[in-house]
């Protein structure tokens, strides 16, 4: 049929723009050189434009990973398929050096279709994490003696990598007003950290370290919404969730070697961690309010206890990431076949305090801002009607440094989501 060959073409599209985009993962910052590099929240397209808030959203036009109990707003003859990209450009700053740099990423892939009766299920693929820098640093030793010279040394920093998730999940409505949703998560993908010391003084060795990780496991995130209508036109949603701290299955080494004159090693050592890394136990809660179907108003707050697990062997070297997230969005009439009043409008904002440490303290907070607008696709054929729209989002994003010797980051971001709302379980009518 028309429709299944429509949607079956935007998947190979979406296929193709992931397999494009895979050597792209976005991510910059000299930063993700700490822990798992820069955390990818679970947001898609309809999240986004709304601060990222999602915990207590419910959306049977688009997917909402945050919480999987939002499973269950799924149209019973409805199938969903996301995707989505980004475009980023970033601007670092010491103060008195600036550097600019532009990438794009993949964001997410998903689907979303009715599985049994109160019961919605949801696949897809989203990253979970990003490692990407490369700078030098510069500083002197000073002259043992008045008869030396004083020795410079370059370091050379370099990381790459990240971690992936790929996702299958279910809600189940238990009674009319709540609901309850698990994800399960295979989590894999590698990185790896660098760091080479070269020496002015040619008799002085040269050092290198090397940080490798490969990661494969389950992860679980739970979910639970319960839904109040107050009236017809005044419904509140309450949400919670729970992500499942738990040991990582990994394959990781240390790698120290030392050469001397830049061509002999005289030491090289390779350590296995046993244990090395570790996920850590997540809450999140959030609300929202909704008017008429035509206004949403929502706040989440989300704790993520990085700073009791285990990287690399060690403890304390994370902190506890802590997010805050508001959002808004106005349809202006949900029943016009007028194209303007089908535009959604949302904005919202966020601060966190991310789980990096540098030196021993909080490397830095997180602010960001963000507008989007959503666009509807409308066709019908015969008795199938085709409800797909194009989401458009533009944030900003600073990252403010607490510890000295911590860029400032500020980043200029513009997501792109398309959604097929495909009416593939209703049955034809034979006259």
């Amino acid at each position: 049929m028309i429709h299944i060959r429509k949607t079956l073409g935007a998947i190979l599209f979406a296929c193709l723009t992931i397999t494009c985009a895979w050597g792209q993962n976005g991510a910059n910052s000299p930063l993700t050189r700490y822990g798992f590099g820069q955390l990818a929240d679970q947001n898609l397209g309809g999240n986004m434009s709304m601060g990222g808030i999602g915990i207590g959203l419910r959306n049977h036009t688009q997917i909402n990973v945050t919480n999987p109990a939002s499973y269950t707003a799924v149209d019973t003859l409805t199938f969903l398929f996301e995707a989505g990209i980004s475009l980023q450009n970033a601007n670092f700053s010491d103060g008195t050096t600036k550097l600019n740099v532009k990438n794009s990423s993949f964001d997410y892939l998903a689907m979303q279709f009715r599985l049994f009766r109160n019961m919605g299920m949801t696949i897809g693929f989203l990253p979970y994490s990003r490692v990407g820098y490369s700078f030098k640093s510069t500083s002197d030793i000073p002259a043992q003696s008045e008869w030396d010279d004083p020795t410079t040394v370059t370091r050379a920093y370099t990381g790459n990598g990240g971690l992936h998730q790929a996702f299958m999940g279910v809600g189940y409505k238990l009674l009319p007003n709540l609901s309850v949703g698990v994800n399960a998560s295979y989590l894999f993908g590698n990185f790896s950290h660098k760091v080479t010391a070269n020496f002015s003084d040619a008799t002085m060795h040269s050092l290198a370290r090397t940080y490798y990780a490969e990661i494969s496991d389950i992860k679980l995130d739970f979910g639970a919404q319960y839904t109040m209508a107050f009236n017809p036109k005044n419904i509140v949603t309450l949400g919670a969730t729970y992500s499942l701290g738990q040991d990582l299955h990994a394959i990781n080494s240390y790698i120290s070697n030392q050469k001397l004159n830049g061509s002999n090693v005289i030491a090289d050592s390779v350590n296995h961690i046993n244990k090395a890394f570790q996920l850590p136990h997540a809450f999140g809660v959030g609300l929202t309010y909704m008017y008429d179907n035509r206004l949403i108003v929502g706040a989440d707050f989300l704790l993520q206890k990085f700073g009791s697990t285990r990287f690399f062997g060690k403890e304390g070297d994370l902190a506890d990431r802590m997010k805050c997230a508001v959002g808004v969005q106005f349809h202006p009439d949900p029943m016009s076949n007028n194209f303007f009043k089908q535009i959604k409008y949302s904005a919202g904002a966020h601060y966190s305090k991310p789980y990096v440490k540098v030196n021993g303290q909080e490397a830095a907070h997180e602010y960001g801002i963000g507008a989007g607008v959503t666009f509807p696709i409308s066709s019908s054929w015969g008795w199938m009607t085709q409800h797909s729209i194009i989401s458009i989002t533009g944030e900003w994003v600073k990252i403010d440094p607490k510890v000295k010797g911590v860029l400032t980051e500020n980043y200029l971001r513009l997501s792109v989501g398309l959604t097929f709302n495909e009416r593939w379980f209703m049955k034809q009518k034979i006259r």
